[in-house]
């Protein structure tokens, strides 16, 4: 990625889509999404927990704390989106991970 604006522009366009998601499927499993200073963070009350996806700038990666892991996702130009070095995109990452916190199959949509 070539410079902060444009890993800017694309962590944000990134963030505002799986937010979106999120929430759609937020409406059908149970647990929350929400927005603060450019970070989302999903919550569960049962069993509880926290999840962080959040941009670093500095390093030009989206990076995801859950399940007492950490990931991190560079952009890749080829498929346009952020993804681990395993492949997985933010929203493939995301719906694992969610998934396997609750316990049930989550679908993620752009």
């Amino acid at each position: 990625m070539a410079d902060e604006k444009e890993f800017r522009s694309r962590s944000e366009s990134a963030l505002i889509a799986l937010q979106r998601a999120l929430e759609r499927a937020s409406d059908r499993h149970d647990f929350e999404v929400d927005s603060n200073a450019g970070a989302l963070s999903i919550e569960f009350e049962d069993p509880p927990a926290k999840f962080v996806v959040s941009p670093n700038a500095p390093v030009r990666q989206i990076w995801v704390s859950a399940r007492v892991q950490s990931f991190k996702l560079d952009w890749n130009e080829g498929s346009a989106a952020f993804v681990l070095s395993d492949g997985r995109t933010l929203h493939q990452l995301i719906a694992d991970v969610v998934s396997d916190q609750i316990g049930e199959r989550v679908s993620l949509t752009n």
